[in-house]
């Protein structure tokens, strides 16, 4: 398998694929940050938080944007309260408050059962546990975030490379190809034509002229040399941009564009059972690529 060296100014090619997880530790309890990605044509962006969190979400937003290109990435963060920290108090006043309503109301009911302790726990209000530190907690879901984006930027990178040794070996088969039909081309030219002139004559009566100009004709229909030399540039130039590295995607699709039309084009010119399976090795050798080039940011 061929093995490419990133020279010292190429940057890493990133697949839109990846995940990671992350854990982020504040004064009162866990912070839990998963990040998943798939290939897309932009940066579609699904954030799910606890409603607790909620209050930070377009910073969440804002980094995710500054740190990623392309692709479907989902995040979720969830709040996880370390009760052992949290101390919980009453509030004093709405228990007053409720006392006073139950005696007033026990003085209608007298036959009414005690009041149940645990039941006026649970009132919204009469328990509080100890504010949290806002700006701790958004400075710990930050930096949590921030590294969970790190270890997707790693993976990616890592599926990235895997991606472009297959792009790399895909595109040999192609040269492979390429050099597979150009030596052959003159030769079944050639004996096409003495196939065709001896056809042409036998139908034409021997109008010497009239053969040679058709032909000619002929030869320069059936003639792949330019489509030959512009496979040989788009390979260059796809050569040029897995090197330099980067954002690629959408280059290298255009160049799968390109690259198919000419594979097309030698199919419909071929002259010969030879030249014609190329043109068909081509195109899926190119179609191979192009499925591998939609998960590349």
């Amino acid at each position: 398998m061929m093995t490419i060296k990133n020279s010292p100014t190429s940057q890493p090619m990133l697949s839109m694929t990846g995940f990671a997880a992350t854990e982020s530790r504040f004064t009162g309890g866990l912070l839990l940050i998963e990040l998943r990605a798939v290939n897309h044509r932009y940066l579609e962006l699904n954030v799910k938080m606890d409603e607790a969190l909620r209050q930070f979400e377009a910073q969440v937003r804002e980094l995710l944007q500054s740190r990623l290109g392309r692709g479907k990435v989902e995040c979720r963060i969830s709040l996880k309260s370390d009760a052992a920290v949290a101390n919980l108090t009453l509030n004093a006043e709405m228990v007053g408050q409720i006392a006073q309503t139950l005696t007033a109301l026990q003085q209608h009911f007298p036959q009414a059962q005690p009041v149940n302790l645990v039941e006026v726990l649970k009132l919204p209000g009469v328990c509080q546990t100890e504010s949290t530190d806002t700006e701790a907690l958004a400075q710990s879901l930050l930096d949590g975030l921030s590294q969970a984006i790190d270890e997707l930027i790693a993976a990616r990178q890592r599926e990235g490379e895997k991606l472009k040794q297959v792009l790399l070996d895909r595109l040999q088969g192609v040269r492979e190809q390429i050099s597979i039909v150009k030596p052959l081309l003159p030769a079944l030219i050639n004996q096409y034509q003495e196939k065709l002139t001896a056809k042409l004559r036998e139908a034409m009566q021997s109008e010497d002229d009239r053969v040679r100009q058709e032909i000619v004709l002929y030869a320069q229909r059936i003639d792949v040399d330019e489509e030959l030399a512009r496979l040989n540039s788009h390979i260059v130039e796809m050569d040029r941009i897995l090197t330099a590295g980067g954002t690629m995607g959408k280059k290298l699709d255009f160049l799968m564009q390109e690259m198919n039309r000419e594979a097309n084009t030698l199919g419909s010119k071929s002259v010969a059972i030879e030249t014609t399976q190329v043109s068909m090795q081509l195109k899926v050798l190119i179609e191979q690529m192009r499925e591998q080039i939609q998960n590349i940011e």
